[in-house]
């Protein structure tokens, strides 16, 4: 994977705001909770302006933003870039005939699912989300996305977990990341 990432100052003020909440969403885990930079209106601005601006030279027709919390960061980036904005969702969310890829967990196996007509040959998409970890969601939306014929440019997270094999799942696509833990 191309990693790219923006300034220290900025990779120091969204760390900052960034919450630990251990043992959720179960034992073992240390989230992070991205909720106080949110309520932040500056740092908001300057992490998602970042990760927009990682792929300003990319000519980006679509950001697609995986639930629920790539929905937050993907609506203002899109803006940004001037492109379309398409959710991917939990099956069973989308009102109309979707694409479903089935992905697996740690613990099992998941499904996002797209509309089926997002996006499509000419299409050059931006996949956003809050974070990656083992990648497999990012992956998955990979694959949703190209089974309709676009082309993904790229990814953009707000953090990366090193620790995990996110960053080796996506291996030879460009990504860009704010802050790394």
């Amino acid at each position: 994977m191309t990693v790219t990432q923006t300034s220290d100052e900025l990779e120091r003020r969204i760390k900052q705001l960034i919450r630990d909440v251990p043992d959720y969403p179960k034992p073992g885990i240390l989230f992070k909770d991205i909720t106080p930079l949110l309520a932040d209106g500056a740092a908001f601005t300057a992490a998602t302006n970042a990760m927009a601006e990682a792929f300003s030279d990319a000519d980006i027709t679509h950001v697609v933003a995986i639930e629920s919390r790539g929905f937050i960061l993907g609506g203002p980036i899109a803006q940004q870039l001037r492109a379309g904005f398409v959710p991917v969702r939990k099956p069973g969310k989308l009102p109309s005939v979707t694409r479903n890829e089935r992905y697996e967990l740690e613990y099992g196996i998941d499904a996002l699912e797209i509309h089926a007509d997002a996006c499509g040959p000419t299409s050059r998409v931006l996949i956003v989300d809050d974070v990656l970890a083992t990648g497999g969601t990012a992956d998955a939306t990979r694959r949703l996305v190209e089974s309709l014929g676009a082309t993904v440019m790229g990814f953009s997270f707000l953090i990366a977990l090193s620790f995990l094999p996110g960053q080796r799942r996506l291996a030879g696509c460009r990504a860009h990341t704010i802050a790394v833990y």
